[in-house]
């Protein structure tokens, strides 16, 4: 497919220069890490932020199950349902020109095994529009992950601190450390070799994951999990600094602080000062 270049603007919204619109599929993930060249995740849950991440060169968009807590209020990912994210899903590819989208399977749907993982993935990308799922777990969902591949269904696993396993874990807790770094290696070698296109490493000590990143042909993404993973991805709102209740230690923000608060300060001064709006926003007779 020929390169289409963005412009430096677009409908008055400002891009990353020379960024290609041609979508990002699994066979360039997979090129990207044989060439050393690092891939850029973020999460998003809507079109207009979507629109905006695209535009900002990044190659994958999850759809995290994440927005459970940083959309919807919850204190883990737990009460997200499948029609939900579905719903955030679509919204999302809809504003993705360039960057791949993948879709959470949320908490549940994946307890059912084989078929009806399936029925439940091919849900979301017929209703969605995406182009793969992800899942959580490792030595525990490498058929059910192998059974998707076979099916032709790009899956993206996720080993090490998984959301889902919070009240196992006891919390949001670092894995891997010490005796504990064997099973994440293991589960990390299963959900290659069972077919995912790459696999999330999150929460789980930088050595670890450089070791990992190094046995597996298919790219790490990590999160929490030092710099020498193939790419890296955040949750939008804590990268943005949207999100307060839990702020991880692996999290860099990237706006000045209380930038979206004093910035809706300025609105409600300038209305409450009969500022806002002045003539240049009203229409004439």
């Amino acid at each position: 497919m020929k390169p289409v270049t963005l412009s430096n603007s677009v409908d008055g919204f400002p891009v990353a220069p020379s960024v290609a619109v041609v979508p990002v599929t699994v066979p360039e993930l997979h090129r990207m890490k044989r060439a050393g060249e690092r891939i850029v995740s973020v999460t998003a849950y809507d079109f207009s932020f979507a629109r905006l991440l695209d535009r900002a060169g990044v190659d994958l968009l999850l759809v995290g199950d994440s927005l459970g807590m940083v959309i919807q209020g919850h204190s883990t990912t737990l009460p997200v349902t499948l029609e939900q994210m579905i719903y955030h899903t679509a919204a999302v590819v809809r504003g993705a020109r360039r960057a791949m989208v993948v879709c959470d399977l949320p908490f549940g749907v994946c307890h059912g095994g084989g078929v009806a993982v399936m029925d439940a993935a091919v849900r979301v990308l017929k209703e969605s529009g995406c182009q793969g799922v992800k899942l959580e777990g490792g030595v525990r969902m490498a058929e059910t992950i192998r059974f998707l591949s076979t099916h032709q269904i790009p899956v993206l696993g996720h080993v090490g601190l998984t959301p889902q396993s919070v009240h196992a874990f006891g919390g949001f807790k670092v894995q891997g450390r010490g005796g504990d770094a064997e099973r994440i290696v293991e589960d990390a070698l299963a959900v290659a070799a069972a077919g995912a296109f790459a696999v999330v490493l999150e929460g789980i000590p930088a050595p670890l994951a450089q070791r990992i990143t190094e046995q597996l042909e298919i790219p790490t993404i990590g999160i929490g999990a030092g710099r020498q993973c193939d790419g890296q991805v955040l949750v939008m709102h804590d990268m943005l600094g949207l999100y307060e209740e839990v702020v991880p230690r692996f999290v860099k923000r990237y706006l000045p602080e209380n930038t979206v608060v004093q910035a809706v300060g300025r609105f409600v001064e300038e209305v409450r000062g009969g500022v806002f709006p002045g003539d240049e926003h009203a229409f004439s007779e």
